[in-house]
């Protein structure tokens, strides 16, 4: 997979600097270019010329280490709505990936992105990487572990090769993850001794036959033909956006990578519920793939 431009939002808050980080290894692990951006809504008509010359200064500052570690960087100043800006350029840059961080630590403020970071997730075309606040963020970099949330929808195909192409590229491990949903609370499971016989023999068929195929869909996937890439499928059974974080948490999981279905007015609303949640409340960052 090629990176030709990652696209860095920059807002000077601590949550972006965590971005730029992440960002500098994508683009020195995938020999990217980065555009970095600062996005200024005025409250005036004007903006004066000293103004943007120290915006511009300090946006060169915070990607220092990337010009000097001989990663190609360009400054850019923009005057507008940060969310129109980001997306303009996204879109008229090809971008590859956005990566912008995301705000909020404790309490209410955890569940928070931040309008502009949420907004770009909406939009966006192209994948984004969203990155909690360093306080928050349990990652390592560069990435040891990847974990890839997987159900099947072409989105999520996608994903897989998001997540095989960063692990091939940092000498990371894969985990590629498929969560079963059932019409009960899970743990426990129903007694079946409560039901006939039949009913209770067909359903545990049904579950067998539903996990057997899912466990084959999901090894179908692993690639087989990618050297140094150390690879495991998984299922759990439970709600998707919980086992997914209860999974990056038990295995350290240094980036979850997700794919985010459609476009229709529901998903702008929601992105999908599951990726909704799993975006607001992960300790390390989350790629969507659109």
């Amino acid at each position: 997979m090629e990176i030709h431009y990652i696209l860095c939002p920059s807002d000077f808050s601590e949550a972006s600097a965590h971005a730029v980080d992440q960002a500098i290894v994508l683009a020195d692990a995938f020999k990217s270019k980065i555009i970095a951006l600062h996005a200024v809504s005025p409250l005036t008509s004007a903006v004066e010329v000293p103004a943007m010359d120290e915006c511009r200064d300090r946006l060169r500052a915070s990607f220092e280490r990337a010009t000097k570690a001989g990663i190609a960087v360009d400054v850019e100043i923009a005057l507008g709505l940060p969310v129109h800006r980001i997306l303009d350029r996204a879109s008229s840059l090809a971008a590859g990936v956005i990566v912008m961080g995301t705000h909020g630590t404790s309490g209410f403020e955890r569940f928070v992105l931040g309008s502009v970071t949420e907004k770009v997730l909406r939009k966006a075309t192209c994948p984004v990487l969203t990155v909690p606040p360093r306080a928050q963020a349990t990652s390592r970099l560069p990435f040891r572990h990847v974990q890839c949330a997987v159900d099947f929808s072409e989105a999520s195909t996608g994903a897989v090769n998001w997540a095989i192409s960063l692990a091939h590229a940092s000498g990371a491990s894969v985990s590629l993850l498929h969560v079963l949903e059932w019409p009960w609370h899970e743990p426990p499971p129903p007694d079946m001794s409560q039901l006939p016989k039949e009913q209770a023999d067909a359903l545990l068929a049904f579950r067998r036959y539903t996990e057997e195929s899912a466990k084959n869909r999901l090894e179908s996937l692993l690639p087989h033909n990618v050297r140094a890439v150390q690879t495991v499928a998984q299922l759990r059974n439970g709600k998707a956006w919980s086992e997914i974080l209860d999974v990056a948490r038990d295995e350290h999981s240094d980036i979850i990578v997700m794919g985010v279905r459609g476009r229709n007015p529901v998903d702008v609303t929601l992105f999908g519920s599951t990726t909704n949640q799993v975006v607001r409340r992960a300790s390390c960052p989350v790629l969507t793939v659109h």
